[in-house]
């Protein structure tokens, strides 16, 4: 029997074709509703929308809902309506794209390519057509990467496996371990192996000989009871603090000699002391401890950053003792000194973070040739001063750290962007922690670092993969997912501020008169306005900046249009100012402004209550609890959230949640198990889901338990910072010893990246005005 050839999948271009063909009356009345729409970009809801909204009545529409096609639309993320062409971008599934271009008169399909795509994506902007193309590819070209979608996230793993497999082909191949062992420093003093050892064969023996001698010991015995007998064998502090510890890590290296695997590989460089002294850069707004949440260009990355400073040196505090070493850990935020610092802290050169003992905030302020820049200025701003800035920030690592870091840690585009300055200049390895946003001057920054840490997923940095600015450059082959730099790395809420409402001893009882002023005073004023009147119903709550993508406007509007809802349960927001006023934000203006209509249009008084940002932790984390305690939930209705924070903490402390699926919280949540996913661009599903959710309630009070139940067996399995740090330190510790032994340090890209960064990025930074008046 002749086996039947298996083929690959048919292109996008292929299965739209042939659905064509199928259904061309059906495809010329659904594409005929987008080139209506006229000249323009639609986003995938947009697409989906038209389709789901079809007549139930015209079975061809029907069965064209139903088939295949519909298969195909969901994966679509965006189309360019150019009359008569439609152009789409398809992804289906992570990190692989294809596109297409529809003649909807012809009824004519097309593959395009990536510069194709993007150039017919320029012609929505008259005349503004590219003529640099930037493309990365030929430089990943022989890098190893994974393959499969399901490898996204786990690029130092597959990378150690890879590698590992190059490696380990026999002992002569072990030597590069052996280098890296007896090279192997802290403050010039030698770790793990001195020079009485030189060869593997004298590794082995050595080994045997202090494996034989520490079984006869106590396992509890100190190391610097056995210090000198090893030291004579030819080891150095870093094996453990005990006889025990330091027999598990012998044992681990002599199972890797005789017979070499990734995952005890992975587990012995986990035991090496390899990070001791951490800088994380965040240039821009107001980076203090107190009274900076809410001012410009400060939010929950000042939250995000202190949390994880704290856990890091936990962590990095019990390694270090488990090692059995003496060292001090030493952290360092950097930020940006500003000498006008409007009543915070901002204006001090260094500040230690609270609950911490080595770790500070260092600040360097940015100046150019007429002096220093007084004044805080928008993060858009910026550009103009971060050379200088990473110049002046190198010699006050100098001088804190009296050397260089073990690893340099970026956030946002101008942090990334200072990261890579500073890891280009130290040789030290970059990890970038967030997306960068501002597309426009992120090319260096994207592009440098020698690991991504994604908080929970790496489809945000999928708009990076291609993507064309009119005017400047366009990328066809840019962010590449599948590259082994990029690793999950899910952060977590403060577990001293944010708990499960159960757990009575810990709960800020003292707190509760405060929570219940904020929440049921009836007084009027410029904390918070609305009235709940029936106090026994459960509370709808959500907390989040007031501005256009966090939609709380939204929920508002959602809430007051469902009177069933509103009979179920009273609905609760923090977020913003209420006086517009005392806003110097045009998109915030414009929500208080919203928010005040919408109150009057659906006659809100005595069902709903709008605070104010709120700024204290622990009453916050109290806050979450108390509405737990009516048997709330919360509700994160953004229209895209890259992590979602506020998600963490509210399943932390126990509350049902709804979040949003565009973005990390549809990682985090697990629909209908550790809460709910809910599409921000149809209110009318999500107030019909909350509707649901308190009926059942009502009904099974057991119900609400096992959501909540489900939330917090989710938290303390992946979004804890306990886990965050032992991960960070465990993949940098793996990546930073194949970057000794493999040269992973990808020159071809570097030098790419500054020809750009001298014929481009700084005419685009040039184009940004200094802010000459308030220099002094």
């Amino acid at each position: 029997m002749p086996h039947r050839l298996i083929s690959g999948p048919q292109s996008m271009r292929d299965r739209v074709q042939e659905t064509l063909s199928a259904h061309r009356n059906e495809h010329v009345s659904l594409f005929s509703r987008y080139i209506a729409k006229g000249k323009g970009i639609l986003q995938s809801h947009h697409l989906t929308d038209e389709l789901d909204g079809v007549d139930g009545e015209d079975e061809g529409m029907q069965k064209l809902k139903d088939g295949p096609f519909s298969q195909i639309w969901r994966c679509a993320q965006e189309a360019i309506v150019l009359p008569p062409f439609v152009a789409i971008a398809i992804r289906p599934r992570p990190g692989v794209w294809e596109y297409i271009r529809v003649n909807v008169y012809e009824l004519s399909v097309d593959q395009l390519s990536v510069s194709e795509y993007l150039f017919f994506k320029e012609e929505l902007v008259d005349g503004q057509y590219n003529e640099l193309e930037l493309d990365f590819e030929p430089f990943n070209a022989t890098f190893p990467r994974p393959t499969r979608s399901s490898s996204i996230g786990n690029g130092v793993q597959f990378l150690n496996r890879h590698l590992s497999s190059i490696m380990f082909r026999n002992k002569d191949s072990l030597a590069p371990l052996l280098d890296f062992l007896r090279t192997h420093k802290h403050d010039g003093h030698a770790l793990m192996l001195n020079d009485r050892i030189q060869t593997i064969s004298g590794l082995q023996f050595a080994l045997a000989r202090s494996e034989e001698y520490l079984s006869k010991l106590p396992s509890d015995t100190p190391y610097s009871d056995f210090e000198y007998v090893l030291q004579g064998m030819g080891f150095e502090k870093g094996w453990g603090d005990t006889a025990q510890r330091a027999s598990e890590t012998v044992h681990l290296l002599l199972d890797l000699l005789q017979a070499p695997d990734p995952s005890t590989l992975e587990k012995f460089l986990g035991r090496i002391p390899m990070v001791f002294n951490v800088v994380i850069v965040s240039p821009h707004g107001y980076f203090g401890q107190a009274n900076v949440l809410g001012l410009p260009d400060t939010g929950g990355q000042v939250v995000y950053i202190l949390d994880q400073v704290r856990a890091l040196e936990n962590e990095m505090l019990l390694q270090i003792q488990k090692q059995g070493l003496d060292a001090i850990p030493k952290i360092l935020i950097v930020t940006r000194l500003i000498p006008d610092a409007k009543g915070t802290t901002c204006n001090q050169r260094l500040e230690r973070i609270s609950g911490t003992e080595h770790t500070h905030i260092l600040r360097v302020p940015f100046r150019t040739e007429k002096g220093i820049l007084r004044k805080w200025i928008s993060r858009f701003d910026i550009w103009p001063y971060l050379e200088n800035f990473a110049e002046d920030v190198s010699n006050e690592i100098a001088a804190e750290l009296q050397g260089v870091p073990d690893l340099i840690i970026g956030n946002y585009s101008d942090g990334n962007l200072v990261a890579s300055l500073l890891s280009n200049k130290l040789g030290v390895t970059q990890i970038s922690l967030s997306p960068a946003p501002a597309k426009r001057l992120q090319e260096v920054a994207q592009h440098c670092p020698d690991l991504y840490f994604s908080k929970n997923h790496v489809g945000q940095y999928e708009s990076h993969i291609a993507f064309t600015l009119p005017g400047h450059y366009r990328v066809v082959h840019g962010i590449d997912v599948f590259d082994p730099k990029f690793n999950i790395v899910s952060p977590g809420a403060d577990m001293s501020m944010y708990f499960s409402y159960s757990e009575k001893q810990m709960r800020l009882t003292a707190l509760h008169g405060s929570i219940e002023e904020l929440l049921y005073d009836p007084e009027q004023n410029d904390e918070h306005i609305g009235m709940l009147s029936d106090q026994s119903k459960p509370i709808i709550f959500s907390m989040a900046r007031l501005d256009r993508v966090k939609n709380l406007t939204g929920l508002v509007e959602c809430y007051g249009k469902n009177s069933k809802l509103r009979e179920l349960a009273n609905l609760v927001v923090v977020g913003g100012y209420i006086d517009a006023s005392k806003s110097r934000d045009r998109e915030e203006i414009s929500e208080i402004e919203k928010m005040h209509s919408l109150i009057k249009e659906y006659n809100l008084h005595g069902k709903f209550r709008w605070i104010t940002a709120q700024m204290n932790c622990a009453r916050n984390g109290e806050l979450y609890r108390y509405i737990a305690d009516t048997r709330g939930i919360f509700v994160q209705p953004a229209f895209y959230e890259a992590f979602g924070l506020t998600v963490v903490e509210a399943m932390t402390c126990g509350l049902p949640t709804f979040a949003t699926c565009h973005g990390g919280p549809a990682e985090i949540i697990e629909h209908n198990v550790s809460g709910f996913h809910i599409a921000p661009y149809h209110p009318d599903q999500v107030s019909t889901l909350l509707v649901e959710f308190f009926e059942l309630s009502q009904k099974e009070p057991s119900y609400w338990n096992k959501i909540c139940d489900g939330g917090l067996k989710r938290i303390h399995e992946r979004y804890t910072w306990k886990i965050y740090s032992e991960r960070l330190l465990a993949l940098s510790g793996v990546y930073g010893f194949w970057k000794y032994v493999s040269k992973l340090d990808r020159r071809e890209t570097r030098r790419y990246l500054e020809m750009f960064y001298i014929l481009k990025y700084k005419d685009l930074v040039r184009s940004i005005p200094l802010a000459i008046a308030e220099q002094q």
